[in-house]
């Protein structure tokens, strides 16, 4: 029978580059398939790994339904063998249903990747009805570190390098990124008690004890 798989993991986990590689395998298999993604950082329409690997891809609007979109793909005589959904944190909760359709009513294996949190730590909708719905949820092998060297298992979003906890929800940007707005990943110890790589570096250079209160 057909699945819908859930890998999550932090932002740097590998989920994009794991995404591409899934795609791959299957591609040097013979099987088809489609990829959908939504806000990747290269741009609509693309799954871009850090490691610089680039694949096109369909956006995924707010009104899409994947399950449609599907079934006409396979009306119009496209073979379809698997099903690639990156940046899933991001879909609907809908759209997450439909692709549970995908897998159960049209017997397609479906491989959804993505961010289980926000930046306040609160589950994103696409991603709390994958961890309902999914035949299974796989966390990512590849660990993510805090600046600290720890395991990072919280995402950050600052402001000038200071972590902030308030917010729309969504806003894209990159952990690379030298822009006002910018994402981190943190352990949970630094996470809850705000010092990103920013402060602490501030903080041992002005001799200042660490915001640990």
């Amino acid at each position: 029978m057909a699945q819908l798989i859930y890998y999550c993991g932090t932002m740097d986990s590998g989920k994009s580059t794991l995404a591409l590689q899934t795609a791959h395998n299957h591609n040097s298999r013979g099987r088809d398939g489609i990829l959908f993604t939504n806000r990747d950082r290269a741009g609509s329409g693309k799954i871009s790994s850090r490691l610089g690997l680039t694949s096109e891809a369909i956006e995924v609007s707010e009104d899409m339904d994947l399950h449609k979109f599907v079934v006409e793909q396979l009306s119009a005589g496209k073979r379809i063998d698997f099903v690639i959904c990156d940046e899933a944190q991001f879909y609907t909760s809908e759209q997450i249903e439909q692709l549970a359709r995908v897998a159960d009513g049209l017997g397609i294996d479906v491989f959804a990747f993505g961010i289980l949190t926000d930046f306040r730590t609160r589950l994103f909708p696409g991603s709390a009805r994958l961890v309902e719905l999914a035949d299974r949820v796989s966390n990512l092998q590849v660990e993510a570190l805090c600046w600290c060297g720890e395991r990072a298992t919280h995402n950050a979003r600052t402001v000038g390098g200071v972590m902030v906890t308030e917010g729309e929800q969504v806003v894209v940007g990159d952990t690379n990124s030298q822009d006002a707005i910018a994402y981190e990943v943190l352990c949970r110890r630094h996470h809850m008690r705000k010092v990103t790589a920013k402060s602490s570096g501030a903080a041992h250079q002005s001799s200042e004890p660490l915001p640990f209160n």
